[in-house]
């Protein structure tokens, strides 16, 4: 009985990181093809400041407001951070897993395509993260809350 709870446990956790995968890369086409390529806080608050013809005033309010309520954001996950990075190391051994299962369902010309693809989206992921991080002032990365957007 043990066995099969530990089975149905990692059948849901791989279903949940293949999901994952798949909507962060119907994310990235998605917004390749709207030309979103502004992403994060600093991308919405200029596209918020365009859309909505703040005025300077109205948009140093607003950045101002945003910047104190991701400081309270960042205080909320504190206490929980050391649980959040232990989740993620579990959730990279799982990716890990279900990649190495992907690739024995290839071909050799595949698996260094799949290799590529998956590598590309890790580099990707860590810019975007380095990015975030900067515009929030540092400190972000798996410091900060988690956007655990992992390519599988």
């Amino acid at each position: 009985m043990e066995r099969s709870k530990g089975y149905a446990l990692m059948f849901l956790l791989g279903a949940f990181v293949a999901g994952g995968a798949l909507g962060f890369t119907a994310d990235r086409v998605m917004d390749a093809k709207h030309g979103r390529g502004d992403r994060g806080s600093r991308g919405y608050r200029q596209r918020m400041a365009e859309e909505l013809k703040l005025t300077p005033t109205q948009q140093t309010s607003i950045d101002s407001l945003i910047e104190q309520r991701h400081r309270q954001i960042i205080a909320l996950y504190k206490p929980v951070q050391p649980q959040l990075d232990s989740i993620a190391i579990l959730a990279r051994d799982v990716s890990d897993s279900t990649h190495a299962q992907i690739k024995k369902l290839l071909d050799p010309d595949q698996q260094q395509k799949l290799d590529r693809m998956r590598e590309a989206a890790r580099k990707d992921l860590a810019e975007r993260r380095g990015r975030d991080s900067a515009a929030r002032g540092g400190g972000g990365g798996r410091g900060g809350p988690p956007s655990s957007n992992q390519p599988y």
